[in-house]
C-alpha cells in the first residue's frame, strides 16, 4: 500500500484528538493517508469531517467504553487490535498515536511498548527494532529500549549490529553517507578508565575499535553529561550540531537532553523493520484527555517525517 498509515492510540487518551488537529493543520491529500481507528472514536473527539475525507480502517469499539482519562481493559486492546491490523496492511509508513502500557497489560499483551510489538510482527530474518529519536537534525538512539534499569544489558556484539543498522538507516532515511557518531559513556566520566565502572573498557571501545576498523565515524565513549550540550545549543540557535547522531545506552540517558530542548517536536522513530514508523515523542496524557487542549505539535512532526 503507498499510503501513511496512521493509528489513533488509546481511545481514552489524547491520540484521537491529536491526530485530528494534525490532520487538518496539515491539509494531507486523502491518497496519503490511511487511518487505523474508529469512527466513532474520531466522531466523540470531534473528527466527524476527518471521517468524511480520509479512509478508515475500522477496528471495532463500543462508545460505552470510552471514558478519557482511564487505562482500561477495552482501550489496550483496542491500541494492541489497531497496531496488529497496522502491520498486516504493510502500508508505505506507519504512525502511531500513543497508548498505555498499563492498558495493553490489563487486555493481556504483555509488551513493554509499541516498538515491541511492531518488531514482534513485522521483524524478519534476525531483524531489530531500534529507537531513534529525532528534533530536526539532533538525533538520539536507544542501544537498550524499555527496560528497568538495573536490567540494561550491553555486548560488544549488541554494540556492533545495532550501530552498523543506524548507518543503514542514515543512508536510506536521511541521504547522510559516512554519518559522524558520538557514543555516551556507560558510566559516569565514561568510567575513568575504570574507576567508575568497566563498561567502557570491557564493552564500548572494544566495540568503537571494530566499527572504526569497519571505516564507521564514531567516538570512544565520552562523558554523556557534556556530550550534549553543543547538540543542545545547535538545536536551540539553529546552528550545526556536532555529531549526527548520538548514541545511548539507556533509555533516560538519551531522552532527557533531546526532550528537554525539543519538547514535543520530538519524534520516536522505529528503525531496522522493514517499514519505517514514527510516534510522537510524549505519552497519553490521561490528565487532559477529553478536555480538547492537547496540542498536535509532536503527531504533526511524526507525519511530517514520513512524509
Amino acid at each position: 500500500m503507498n499510503k501513511i498509515a496512521i493509528t489513533t492510540g488509546d481511545p481514552n487518551g489524547i491520540g484521537a484528538e491529536i491526530t485530528i488537529k494534525a490532520l487538518r493543520e496539515l491539509d494531507l491529500s486523502p491518497d496519503d493517508v490511511l487511518l487505523v481507528s474508529n469512527k466513532d472514536i474520531l466522531k466523540f473527539y470531534g473528527g466527524k469531517d476527518i471521517c468524511e475525507k480520509y479512509e478508515i480502517c475500522e477496528i471495532p469499539y463500543l462508545t460505552g467504553n470510552i471514558t478519557p482519562g482511564k487505562p482500561t481493559k477495552e482501550s489496550g486492546e483496542f491500541s494492541f487490535q489497531s497496531l496488529k491490523k497496522v502491520c498486516e496492511i504493510k502500508p508505505k509508513a506507519i504512525v502511531t498515536a500513543p497508548v498505555a502500557k498499563n492498558a495493553l497489560h490489563l487486555a493481556g499483551h504483555i509488551f513493554n511498548g509499541q516498538t515491541e510489538i511492531l518488531q514482534h510482527y513485522l521483524a524478519r530474518d534476525n531483524q531489530s527494532a531500534e529507537m531513534l529519536f529525532v528534533a530536526k537534525t539532533f538525533r538520539v538512539l536507544l542501544l537498550t529500549r524499555h527496560c528497568a534499569l538495573k536490567d540494561v544489558t550491553l555486548t560488544k556484539d549488541i554494540v556492533i549490529k545495532k550501530v552498523r543498522n543506524l548507518v543503514k538507516t542514515f543512508e536510506n532515511q536521511f541521504g547522510i553517507t559516512n554519518p559522524k557518531f558520538a557514543l555516551c559513556g556507560f558510566n559516569p566520566h565514561a568510567g575513568e578508565d575504570g574507576i567508575l565502572g568497566c563498561e567502557e573498557k570491557d564493552i564500548l571501545i572494544p566495540a568503537v575499535k571494530f566499527l572504526n576498523a569497519d571505516g564507521i565515524n564514531i567516538t570512544m565513549p565520552l562523558p554523556s553529561d557534556t556530550l550534549f550540550v553543543e547538540a543542545a545549543k545547535g538545536y536551540l540557535t539553529g546552528d550545526e550540531i556536532p555529531y549526527d547522531c548520538y548514541i545511548a545506552n539507556y533509555h533516560d540517558q538519551g531522552l532527557i537532553p533531546i526532550k528537554t530542548v525539543a519538547g514535543d517536536k520530538t519524534v520516536n522513530m522505529t528503525i531496522g523493520l522493514d517499514i519505517v514508523r514514527t510516534s510522537p515523542g510524549h505519552g497519553t496524557a490521561f490528565d487532559i484527555a477529553g478536555e480538547n487542549i492537547a496540542r498536535p505539535d509532536g503527531m504533526k512532526e511524526a507525519i511530517k517525517t514520513v512524509l
